[in-house]
């Protein structure tokens, strides 16, 4: 079965930088879209990047200029680079991904357990 995987998570100055992984395993015929997303306690969860191939990326305002997302799909991985790092950016970061499944070519979401990340002197 399909699962997610994130690593790169932990406490960091403000101003200062975070890579996180994520890389997707199992029964995978494609990949359509890989993400972050972010929740703060008491708030929902939000988006922080997309990636749905073909050069489309989508950012959340509060992050643009700041953190970049990338793909490394001949690994089914996805990476957010996080520079310049605010307070204000931390939250559990969950990886997601929209797969199509070898088994009957099922679409579905997945979810990575998330991974925290906090920004404080």
């Amino acid at each position: 079965q399909v699962r997610l995987q994130e690593s790169g998570g932990g406490l960091v100055q403000p101003g200062g930088s975070l890579r996180l992984s994520c890389a997707a395993s199992g029964s995978i015929f494609s990949i359509n879209a890989m993400g972050w997303f972010r929740q703060a306690p008491g708030k929902q969860r939000g988006l922080v990047a997309t990636d749905t191939g073909g050069g489309k990326t989508n950012y959340a305002d509060s992050v643009k200029g700041r953190f970049t997302i990338a793909r490394d799909n001949a690994k089914n991985t996805v990476y957010l680079q996080m520079n310049n790092l605010k307070p204000e950016d931390t939250a559990v970061y969950y990886c997601y991904a929209h797969i199509t499944s070898d088994y009957g070519r099922i679409n579905n979401n997945y979810w990575g357990q998330g991974t925290q990340v906090t920004v404080s002197s």
